[in-house]
């Protein structure tokens, strides 16, 4: 038996390809976990902008996390720091 490698409530993404053009890629919550299906664990996901949830193996999904602390990182170092000058009167 396969290990989830995702826990309920990781934020995921599940690349959207149509055939060879790459489209934007479609963000989901993990709900739910599954049994494996094909010796791939399985899992229930909801996106905001969807009113159902979705069923998918494991190996249709990529974690989102490590993505976003990078992008936390880089506006922490490139956003324009707020400099507060002494009241001189």
């Amino acid at each position: 038996m396969h290990e989830h490698r995702f826990a309920i409530g990781q934020s995921v993404r599940m690349p959207n390809r149509l055939g060879t053009l790459k489209t934007d890629d479609l963000l989901f919550t993990v709900t739910g976990k599954m049994p494996a299906r094909d010796r791939s664990p399985q899992y229930r996901i909801r996106s905001e902008e969807e009113r159902h949830e979705r069923v998918v193996t494991e190996d249709m999904l990529e974690a989102i996390a490590q993505q976003l602390e990078m992008a936390d990182a880089a506006e922490q170092l490139f956003a324009p720091k707020k400099i507060t000058l002494p009241n001189t009167n």
